[in-house]
């Protein structure tokens, strides 16, 4: 299996945020050190979530303090970008480490309305948005001149440079979760980052994509390749124990959760309301905690002593999972508690599974 590592956590205050800043870093490092073959970056605005907030140039710091580890965003917030500086940023980034970048691209943020205004912008039409700067980005990568006239970008340019060092450039990802969406990346030969599927879910789901490859007419070496990274995003937590463990991740995530409902209530505009078929348990904020917490740990979470994580591991395994994205760090938790799961994760779990 291949072992990727994710960072989703949160600085407190703005007083922390530059130790907070300099703690990611460290953590990257090590799970480098550790054998994570990739780390991925979030990108959130204005409440401590992804306190780097710019994930284009915290991955440049991150290339130059690693070597071998791919650096991957979950996602890049398409709206929120210009599609020429963004394609620039990106192909910088690429020839600074030395071809190691992975793009996940998105339309942005289903619940945080606030994220969209603090751009001048509203969700309406995010997914346009998106859909125009990637068709953009993609071109600006491989076409010289570029001319391009859409509906929120019309632009020029004789030629970008520098051009990426991955030809045509950095691999494009999206985030789905749904069956239309797994189908629809199937075909088109899309990698994909998906979260919170249950096991059956998860058998389901590769099969969907699997057929999907195969109607879109994909080689065997092409098809073998993007099942091999499906990429499933799991919180990790290993303590000494299973109780200690489902004791200390039950108290981060909650408060987690706390944070995440009360900025969504506070900041987000009073006309702006989440669609309902987009809420869970976890983001639903009508949904008691204990009802939601009891479904993050069953869809969302590998944690326990070493010994049981590497169960639930191969039973995800057994399921077809063969790329499994660790966000090891939740909420305000502290650097100390963050790198000793990760070491127990790194050493004594995934050690398990390098055949």
């Amino acid at each position: 299996m291949q072992f990727g590592w994710l960072t989703l956590a949160l600085s407190p205050s703005g007083d922390e945020d530059a130790a907070r800043i300099q703690q990611q870093i460290e953590q990257v490092c090590y799970a480098e050190k550790l054998g994570f073959s990739d780390i991925w970056l979030t990108e959130h605005y204005f409440t401590g979530e992804s306190v780097y907030n710019d994930a284009v140039v915290f991955a440049a710091a991150l290339a130059m303090r690693t070597e071998r580890i791919r650096i991957g965003f979950a996602v890049v917030q398409m709206p929120f970008h210009h599609p020429i500086r963004l394609a620039t940023q990106l192909a910088l980034l690429d020839n600074l480490s030395k071809g190691r970048i992975d793009v996940g691209v998105g339309k942005g943020t289903i619940y945080n309305e606030y994220e969209f205004v603090g751009h001048g912008l509203r969700s309406d039409d995010s997914r346009e948005r998106m859909e125009e700067a990637v068709d953009i980005l993609e071109r600006a990568w491989s076409e010289a001149p570029l001319r391009y006239n859409g509906k929120f970008y019309q632009l020029e340019i004789p030629e970008l440079r520098p051009r990426p060092y991955q030809k045509p450039g950095p691999p494009l990802w999206r985030s789905v979760i749904s069956p239309n969406s797994f189908t629809e990346c199937g075909r088109k030969g899309i990698p994909i980052l998906t979260a919170r599927l249950g096991v059956e879910r998860i058998k389901e789901r590769w099969a969907t994509y699997a057929a999907a490859l195969d109607e879109g007419g994909h080689d065997e070496t092409t098809r073998a390749r993007l099942m091999a990274q499906i990429a499933l995003w799991r919180n990790v937590y290993v303590a000494e124990t299973d109780a200690q463990a489902e004791d200390e991740l039950s108290q981060l995530l909650l408060d987690t959760r706390r944070h995440m409902l009360h900025v969504r209530d506070a900041y987000n505009p009073k006309d702006f309301e989440i669609d309902p078929l987009m809420l869970n348990p976890w983001t639903d904020p009508a949904v008691s905690e204990g009802e939601s917490l009891a479904y993050t740990l069953e869809t969302g979470c590998l944690f326990g002593s070493p010994r049981r994580v590497q169960e639930q591991v191969a039973e995800l395994r057994e399921a077809g999972v063969q790329h499994l994205l660790c966000q090891t760090g939740f909420g305000d938790m502290s650097q100390a508690q963050n790198l000793e799961s990760m070491r127990r994760f790194g050493e004594q779990v995934m050690p398990a599974f390098a055949s």
